[in-house]
């Protein structure tokens, strides 16, 4: 069964414009961000999906937690930074539209912390803001079948996957499959399921941008809530995704070294042989000279094994 929602003008207009900023990201081989960029978005992505949850760590604790230094903080706040780091360092052992991923991602997550931890809920609970019962959740009973129904979705519906990582991610949050960790892995399974089919996503800051509207992220839960569709939702998740491309085309305008080109090469071309044409034509940018010199950089490297002369030279990588 598909979950209700309807395809506005709206949507379709950040779909387009989501489109246009991954193919500019692509184009300028931004994909890939620096080692350090890598590190710095993760440790953001962390601290602020934690922070939304009540955890106190800031970024520079949880960087001083990765170069191993002593942190001063609760014990609860610790553990869950440390299960987050796990679970982010296997996302790519996850296939997002199997279940039992889910649930084994869950008890990483959530060791240590609840009892039941990768295991759906099977009691009721609410959803409770100050004095007020803010969302009742389905009955315990049913959390197993609409959790089934909720990845048939994702592995069957024809929709983009922009749109559909955003449907899963508020009927995650409606369905509140846990007892416990419901908020931090509907963000993680987004963000896994974009991923798979973009890799930008895998170290930009999402959770981030979120946290800076966390008003507004818990007000578009209740409005779609309130609507009984995710239209609100998606549409608030879209605008999100945009502002997260914008900070990467802004500020990762980096220039590429020979090393750079030729490692995002070999991600691309794996053990197939190439040539000199080959490779231009993957970086429009540079010259022929240029490509000459890459080659002949990773040739000596031992990074490349050349084959041929002239015209007829070919290359593979070791």
């Amino acid at each position: 069964m598909t979950p209700p929602y309807t395809i506005t003008y709206n949507i379709l207009q950040l779909i387009a414009t989501i489109s246009e900023k991954i193919g500019a990201i692509n184009a300028t081989h931004l994909y890939k961000p620096t080692t350090e960029i890598r590190k710095k978005n993760r440790i953001k992505t962390i601290q602020s999906s934690l922070e939304i949850e009540g955890n106190t760590l800031t970024e520079e604790q949880i960087t001083a937690f990765l170069d191993n230094k002593r942190v001063i903080a609760p014990k609860k706040d610790i553990l869950e930074v440390q299960n987050a780091i796990k679970v982010y360092e296997q996302l790519h052992l996850f296939n997002p539209i199997q279940l039992k991923d889910l649930e084994k991602a869950h008890a990483i997550l959530m060791n240590g912390l609840i009892d039941s931890a990768g295991k759906l809920r099977t009691k009721n609970v609410g959803i409770v803001k100050g004095s007020k019962i803010e969302h009742m959740a389905p009955n315990g009973a049913m959390v197993k079948g609409l959790m089934n129904d909720l990845f048939s979705y994702l592995k069957t519906n024809k929709d983009l996957m922009l749109i559909k990582s955003c449907v899963f991610h508020y009927e995650f949050e409606f369905i509140h499959p846990f007892i416990d960790g419901n908020g931090r892995m509907g963000r993680l399974w987004q963000t896994l399921l974009l991923m798979k089919q973009y890799p930008v996503f895998e170290f930009l800051p999402i959770e981030h941008l979120i946290k800076q509207q966390q008003k507004q992220y818990y007000a578009k839960l209740s409005e779609s809530d309130k609507k009984g569709n995710s239209t609100p939702f998606i549409e608030f998740m879209l605008g999100i995704i945009s502002n997260a491309l914008d900070e990467v085309l802004q500020s990762q305008n980096k220039t590429l070294h020979p090393e750079d080109r030729i490692q995002l090469y070999k991600e691309k071309i794996g053990k197939n042989t190439f040539s000199r044409k080959d490779y231009l034509l993957n970086f429009k940018s540079i010259s022929a000279p240029t490509a000459s010199r890459d080659l002949k950089w990773a040739v000596e490297q031992k990074i490349l094994v050349k084959f041929g002369e002239q015209r007829l030279t070919e290359y593979k990588f070791k």
